[in-house]
């Protein structure tokens, strides 16, 4: 039987940070991905300030800017015709001020070429976990199927799911998840970005002060200042963010109607989400049919114990976030970090137990319910939202803050771009740029 010292099932943002600051540690790690590459549409795009800096602190910062990214500066939410700066980052602390809407593949491909300097690293694809191994109670292990169908086995001191919300891992290990109630469902299309000199039809709205102004595309504005924007009205919701020559559209739907409403032709989707954006039929009919709208079936939930003898859940294995904010990679990203640090010497010695595990979920409890706790009060907003009850004059009293106290956007903005107890990189992993790692 293959053995290593750790073993991470799944290659994602978690399991292939971790896998790369492990073996910076000199940790033995074995990532086993079950996809042949990482080209997955409409996952998580969004790197945060908090993330930039960790990939300063890991000599990655020059490689990371040499990828094709977006700025995304201010989030904004139109409710009615009134505009409300949510989150604003131009002020933040440190060298970046803005989330970095990157492709996820490109960013993992820069993570797996990194650790592949590595000599205790190693990436097997095409690899997929289909059970764990087990001795007296603890896992000792998985059971895997590689790219040609045949069953292998890799014996592990610590095993660590990273394989997202839907975990095998931990399904396998009888982990349950608490689940919460979600109001909606998200459709994920592309849009062509309208031209940015095009005026739109209604002449006046009201800016986030109050004062009428000229009514320009929101999304012209969006590719010059790096800005996303969600919509509600007319019991409609979505989000839209600027990724250069398209824009990347969530539409919120009320949770369970996909097939229900996929009934309709697909002219009715495009005149909601024209209605919504003021965009025309030529903008909307890049939505070609019912194909082009993928359905993200939302989850919302965690783990009460994250851990048991021999295997760690992290990330969406451990706590299955909602879209809302597009946080999800940001906190397994942080996730990956403090396992990193807490668990690096243990595993070096052999001792890795669970008393070890323990300290990574109560350094990372904290975080990941602050998160969820705002997530609810915007799942609340949307529900109203989606049922139609959300107007102008019943802004949520966080909209109404937001929009007389504007040093409050830049602390939503601190909150959304850092979050609670930020992770560092761990000493053993800190590169000067340029420079290889140990």
């Amino acid at each position: 039987m293959d053995r290593t010292r750790c073993c991470i099932a799944g290659g994602g943002p978690a399991g292939m940070m971790l896998g790369l600051l492990l073996a910076r540690a000199g940790v033995e790690v074995t990532v086993l991905e079950k996809h042949g590459d990482f080209l997955r549409d409409f996952r998580g795009d969004t790197i945060h300030p908090s993330t930039l800096r960790l990939l300063d602190e890991l000599g990655l910062g020059e490689a990371f800017a040499r990828l094709p990214f977006t700025k995304l500066e201010e989030m904004r939410a139109q409710v009615g015709t009134t505009t409300v700066v949510l989150g604003e980052m131009r002020h933040l602390p440190g060298r970046h001020k803005y989330i970095a809407m990157v492709p996820q593949w490109d960013f993992l491909d820069l993570l797996a070429r990194t650790a592949a300097e590595e000599p205790c690293f190693t990436l097997r694809m095409h690899t997929e976990v289909r059970g764990l191994l087990t001795e007296n109670g603890r896992v000792t292990g998985v059971r895997f199927r590689d790219e040609h169908g045949n069953p292998g086995e890799l014996a592990a001191d610590l095993t660590v799911a990273c394989d997202g919300r839907d975990s095998r891992v931990r399904q396998a290990a009888g982990l349950r998840q608490r689940l919460f109630e979600v109001p909606m469902d998200v459709w994920q299309v592309r849009v062509d970005a309208p031209p940015s000199s095009r005026l739109l039809p209604h002449s006046r709205l009201r800016s986030s002060g109050g004062t009428p102004m000229r009514r320009r595309d929101p999304h012209a504005d969006a590719r010059k200042d790096g800005r996303a924007f969600a919509r509600f009205g007319g019991g409609q919701a979505a989000v839209t963010m600027d990724r250069g020559t398209y824009y990347q559209t969530s539409y919120l739907i009320k949770k369970g109607r996909d097939a229900e409403l996929r009934a309709h032709d697909i002219q009715w989707l495009r005149d909601r989400l024209g209605a919504l954006f003021d965009w025309d039929d030529e903008v909307t009919g890049a939505i070609g049919s019912w194909d082009d709208v993928k359905l993200l079936e939302v989850t919302f939930g965690r783990l009460r114990r994250w851990y048991r003898d021999g295997l760690l859940c992290i990330g969406d294995a451990a706590h299955t976030m909602s879209p809302v904010g597009g946080v999800g990679v940001n906190l397994a990203l942080q996730d990956a970090v403090a396992a990193a640090r807490i668990l690096a010497a243990p595993l070096h010695r052999g001792t890795v137990g669970v008393t070890d595990l323990a300290r990574v979920q109560k350094r990372r409890h904290l975080p990941m319910a602050v998160v969820q706790k705002s997530q609810q009060a915007e799942h609340t907003m949307i529900r109203s939202a989606l049922d139609g009850t959300l107007d102008a004059d019943r802004l949520p009293v966080p909209m109404r803050l937001l929009r007389r106290v504007p040093p409050l956007r830049t602390v939503a903005g601190y909150l959304g771009g850092f979050g609670v107890r930020p992770e560092r990189a761990p000493a053993f992993a800190r590169v000067t740029p340029g420079a290889r790692s140990r």
